[in-house]
């Protein structure tokens, strides 16, 4: 499969059908269907079946997109530099986030940005821990801005900030009208949480002690962003990290502080090996003037 076959096949998995890689290829499906073919021919796999009229991927087709997918982000790597090369006038900032931090921080910290780089070529993407690690072990990325600890010996912390937990609920619920949260506030009532498997479900483990037991915690989110919007359907109470609910960007639902000695850590990463240019150490600069406001708002 050369390159162009390997994107359209990545499309495909990713949007979910062909109608979707075309827009998202700005192509058309015929086109998107033409060269899915020659990708399979090229592999030598059936990558997909038909079913009542809807491509389904096969075994092998997820395995080799998992492969791809990797390899993508070293594909568009090479894409920024040459863009900088023929541009050498334009500043490049690639940035890798975990998903609560994406609303509200990380994005006005590149507002702010975008004021004093008008000419800043900026990509932002959402990752998983392991994946947010490994985007800035392998260069593919130039900053991470990460929840909970990431530590890996060829990885420096920036700089660091720390934030507690919040509790989020609709408006008309009874634990509304108080102006803090307690554990045992929570008894009988349904908490969304987070797997104990993960850092942040450990935390909130700790968090809610010996009062978890009267809690109803049959439902569970991975991110805390994800739980404010099933908090928002009505599903129960969020238990998440502050930075994910600033700037009240959810309607219709009540923050209030949960009372626990438990603290969280926002961190600034970069590879130890890869100095910081001018975007990386403005984008620092943009973030701490948008955390300190955040804190006195």
């Amino acid at each position: 499969m050369n390159l162009r076959q390997m994107e359209v096949f990545r499309a495909v998995m990713f949007a979910g059908g062909v109608n979707s890689a075309a827009e998202l290829l700005h192509v058309s499906p015929p086109a998107i269907s033409k060269v899915l073919a020659q990708a399979g021919k090229a592999s030598g796999l059936v990558l997909f079946e038909r079913v009542k009229g809807r491509l389904i991927p096969t075994p092998e087709a997820h395995q080799l997109y998992s492969e791809i997918d990797q390899l993508w982000s070293g594909v568009e790597r090479v894409r920024d530099i040459s863009r900088e090369l023929a541009q050498p006038g334009r500043t490049t900032l690639r940035l890798v986030c975990s998903a609560s931090l994406a609303p509200y921080m990380v994005s006005r910290t590149v507002a702010r940005l975008y004021d004093d780089i008008p000419r800043l070529q900026c990509r932002v993407q959402v990752y998983s821990p392991d994946i947010l690690n490994q985007a800035l072990l392998d260069r593919s990325t130039q900053l991470g801005v990460a929840l909970l600890p990431h530590d890996h010996p060829n990885l420096s912390t920036v700089k660091s900030y720390q934030c507690g937990l919040a509790c989020v609920m609709r408006s008309e619920h009874p634990l509304a009208r108080r102006k803090l949260i307690r554990p045992s506030d929570l008894a009988g009532e349904r908490v969304i949480s987070s797997p104990e498997s993960t850092p942040f479900g450990q935390t909130l483990r700790r968090a809610f002690g010996s009062a978890a037991e009267k809690m109803h915690r049959d439902f569970e989110a991975t991110s805390s962003t994800t739980a404010c919007w099933f908090a928002q359907a009505g599903v129960g109470i969020a238990v998440v990290d502050q930075v994910s609910i600033a700037g009240g960007l959810l309607a219709g639902l009540e923050v209030r502080p949960f009372q626990s000695a438990e603290k969280l850590t926002v961190s600034i990463l970069r590879n130890r090996y890869r100095p910081m240019g001018v975007a990386e150490k403005a984008f620092v600069e943009a973030f701490d003037e948008v955390w300190k406001a955040m804190r006195t708002a």
